[in-house]
């Protein structure tokens, strides 16, 4: 039974199950319900199963087409203060998760899917520096099991492009950042990622602006995630989400090739290790 479920526990299995109960109680089927929620009734299949991730905006509908006097929008916020990312990020990591494809632009971090540990936890001690010890470490642990999505036996294909500018910040000083040059260089010879420099004698290029994920998927039209301090944005609108991917390509045209992006990748690891090593020599 639906209500058995612990909605302090899994508020999202939760949710969906609430659609289920309330939508079988009011006698409508999945399609019938779709139609009333301007949704195909395979989306509400999804919903219901937990697919798809507890949403504002739907929980506000549901609430609307099944009378249940903000039921759905009580759990949505107990979903959304129980989840380990940014509400901003939810949304987009969700769909990450579903992607056949994402390809990423960043002019300064490394990825989230491709950070090490220590350079995530280095980010976060950074963004935050009175932060406690103990929450750093579960936004680490969240961000690792995000990462895990490349290992899927289905995993998207993945392609990232930097700009170099990314391989010469020490970030977490150059043995962290020596380590995760090395994980990037890792992933490339494992084919689980393709990556990209952009490098610094490319000058301007199309996304100095800030960073790009586009995603598509096998049921969907593609999305665009674009991202700034505090803040993110999904892009769905055709004509925009052509935008940003003729950005992608234009700076994907800029870049160096796979194996000579690689090269560099290895040689500025290289560099990070030499100069952590003389740092201890000098101590």
């Amino acid at each position: 039974m639906a209500m058995e479920l612990d909605p302090s526990r899994s508020p999202r299995a939760f949710w969906g199950e609430e659609i289920k109960r309330l939508r079988e109680e009011a006698g409508l089927s999945q399609e019938a319900l779709g139609k009333l929620l301007f949704c195909s009734g395979a989306y509400v299949g999804l919903l219901e199963g937990a697919v798809r991730n507890p949403q504002e905006d739907m929980s506000v509908r549901l609430d609307d087409v099944l009378g249940t006097g903000g039921h759905f929008l009580r759990v949505y916020e107990m979903y959304r203060k129980s989840s380990r990312y940014a509400d901003y990020f939810r949304h987009a990591a969700e769909l990450q998760g579903l992607a056949l494809t994402i390809s990423e632009f960043s002019p300064l971090l490394v990825p989230g899917l491709l950070q090490t540990p220590d350079y995530a936890r280095a980010l976060f001690e950074s963004a935050q520096p009175l932060r406690k010890a103990a929450e750093n470490e579960e936004m680490v642990a969240a961000r690792m099991s995000r990462a895990e999505l490349l290992d899927r036996k289905s995993a998207p294909m993945y392609w990232a492009v930097l700009d170099e500018a990314v391989l010469r910040r020490p970030v977490g000083g150059e043995a962290v950042m020596a380590g995760q040059l090395r994980y990037l260089a890792a992933l490339f010879q494992a084919r689980k990622a393709l990556i990209q420099v952009v490098p610094l004698t490319a000058g301007a290029h199309s996304l100095m602006v800030g960073s790009l994920s586009l995603m598509t998927f096998e049921d969907a039209p593609p999305t665009a995630y674009v991202e700034g301090l505090l803040t993110g944005n999904l892009v769905d609108d055709p004509a925009l989400v052509d935008q940003c991917s003729l950005a992608y390509d234009l700076v994907r045209a800029a870049a160096l090739s796979p194996e000579a992006s690689l090269a560099l990748i290895e040689s500025a690891a290289e560099d990070h290790a030499d100069a952590a090593n003389r740092a201890v020599a000098q101590e």
